[in-house]
């Protein structure tokens, strides 16, 4: 499939509202909070579309979504695209300085906020000067704040869509960059419907009566897709987790409630649950499959789960870029350990840093060309230029494929982390230890925990006056841990004398990451 398969004008709403005619009153969203059938979901979608265009918001405008998955965040993902607006899901996990930056870089006008996330909205309001209007979920205690429940409720529940072209940018999203500064990566309406019947259906085979649930969250591609715009291109429904991805109890207890057939998990997600001394004592046979991606599935964790609950994990290797997987294992061919296969309708290359092609069993860089690849970054040409390269996109990580055509990831080509699914970068993590008084310099590199997944590792050399000790390591961590998103902070810390340096001053990770080892 590919973007001519659509209509030349396109709105994604469409992957709702063709339910209507068979399965309205079909229940399209579950979660703890509120149940809602496909009509009912339609409804406030018109709400809220009619009540963001009484606000002036326009065509091509952005608003932003900062909060727990909801029902609430859904309707208003669709209402924001279905008056050509472009819908900007923000991850709950930052702070108020780099929600500042993505406010400020997207130009949003408006932001529908959970009322537990206002604070971090409200710091920074000043520094977002295109941010006309804030509307809360939930109760709080800002009269100059809209209230969602009463600002959507004034609003009809009919609304036609704007005939948006199927090129036209619909949402936005936010990847950590090298330099701690997110990437800003807009895809098209169309990018939606090609990769759910490119992955969703045509590789995972997702029916009509399956039932999804992710514990990733909405605002990243992996859980916008997975949960939302997969299951209702075919008629499924969804069960939305507002709570912690991080307490695996509170997922195995939502599988146990909900009945999902289909779960999407990161793969310290399966590793927490299976360390679990009550995993046995949950409920999980409705499901029939289970998904990984966000970073490479070990495959001890893989048999490790198939041992204790029978079911498969389908691993494969996605990108924000590209919204979702396009290499990946099959329900009926599975490699544990590899990404897989590429999706049909997805190329990849393995190059050398000459730009050749690498023969099977050589590590090279990771190349993918597809219909739903995003086009650049948001007002970063340099880095634009690095990674969109024609009809390709270096991904920047490294792969070899074997003499079956199965890709293995064999690391990053730079130096980037993957933390829990999450993007992490060195030098964040870097700038943040050196703002502590006792640090003189540091390196953030990967290591592979007991479970074999990768955290930061940082190595660092203290200024005079400040000895090492387990007291300042704990400090440190703690450190990273109250002024930056918890998940990268480091989790182990090294004090050496200095660190390893090129005749230029360039540090030497690789010699880091070989220390790291004999550590462990």
């Amino acid at each position: 499939m590919n973007s001519t398969d659509l209509p030349v004008y396109y709105n994604v709403v469409d992957i709702l509202e063709h339910n209507l005619a068979a399965r309205a009153d079909k229940v399209a969203l579950y979660s703890v909070e509120r149940t809602m059938t496909f009509r009912e979901v339609q409804d406030e979608v018109n709400q809220v579309g009619n009540a963001l265009k009484s606000l002036g918001i326009r065509f091509g405008e952005t608003v932003a979504i900062l909060a727990p998955d909801s029902a609430e965040w859904v309707t208003t993902f669709f209402g924001v695209m279905k008056i050509g607006a472009i819908a900007l899901g923000l991850n709950t996990l930052l702070k108020a300085h780099e929600y500042a930056y993505m406010l400020r870089d997207s130009c949003a006008r408006a932001i529908v906020v959970h009322a537990a996330l206002l604070p971090a909205i409200t710091a920074i309001r000043d520094q977002a000067p295109d941010l006309d209007h804030v509307i809360v979920l939930g109760a709080h205690n800002h009269p100059e704040y809209l209230c969602f429940e009463t600002w959507i409720g004034e609003h009809s529940t009919e609304l036609a869509a704007t005939p948006t072209h199927r090129d036209d940018f619909c949402a936005l999203n936010y990847s950590s960059g090298t330099t701690g500064e997110p990437k800003g990566i807009l895809h098209a309406h169309k990018d939606y419907p090609i990769i759910a019947q490119l992955w969703g259906r045509q590789v995972l085979g997702l029916r009509e009566d399956d039932r999804t649930f992710a514990v990733a969250k909405l605002f990243f591609t992996f859980g916008t897709g997975g949960n939302l715009m997969f299951p209702w291109s075919v008629g499924a429904s969804c069960v939305l987790f507002s709570g912690s991805p991080r307490d695996p109890l509170q997922v195995l207890t939502m599988i146990q409630r909900f009945k999902p057939t289909i779960l999407y998990n990161a793969p310290t997600g399966y590793a927490a649950a299976l360390t679990q001394d009550s995993f046995a004592d949950y409920d999980l046979s409705s499901l029939r499959l289970c998904v990984s991606a966000g970073e490479a599935l070990p495959a001890p964790i893989w048999h490790a789960w198939k041992e204790r609950t029978g079911l498969d994990i389908i691993d494969g290797i996605g990108s924000t870029e590209v919204i979702h997987i396009f290499i990946s294992n099959r329900p009926d061919d599975i490699r544990p350990g590899s990404s897989g296969k590429p999706v049909p309708g997805f190329a990849v290359r393995l190059i050398d840093e000459q730009g050749s092609d690498v023969p099977p069993g050589e590590i090279g860089n990771l190349l993918v060309k597809g219909p739903c690849t995003a086009l650049s970054y948001l007002h970063q040409y340099e880095k634009s230029r690095q990674t969109f390269r024609g009809e390709w996109l270096f991904t920047g990580d490294k792969y070899f494929a074997d003499a079956d055509g199965y890709y293995w990831h064999a690391g990053r080509s730079d130096d980037m982390l993957k933390v829990g699914g999450i993007w992490v970068s060195p030098m964040e993590v870097e700038s943040m230890l050196i703002r502590h008084p006792a640090v003189l310099e540091c390196a953030v590199i990967g290591r592979p925990d007991q479970s074999d997944l990768i955290k930061p590792y940082a190595f660092v050399a203290l200024k005079s006056g400040h000895a090492p000790s387990a007291a300042l390591e704990q400090e440190l961590i703690a450190y990273c841990r109250e002024h930056m998103a918890e998940f990268k902070r480091p989790r182990w810390v090294t004090f050496v004398e200095e660190l390893p340096k090129t005749a230029t001053g360039k540090i030497q990770r690789f010699k880091l990451r070989a220390l790291s080892q004999i550590e462990a």
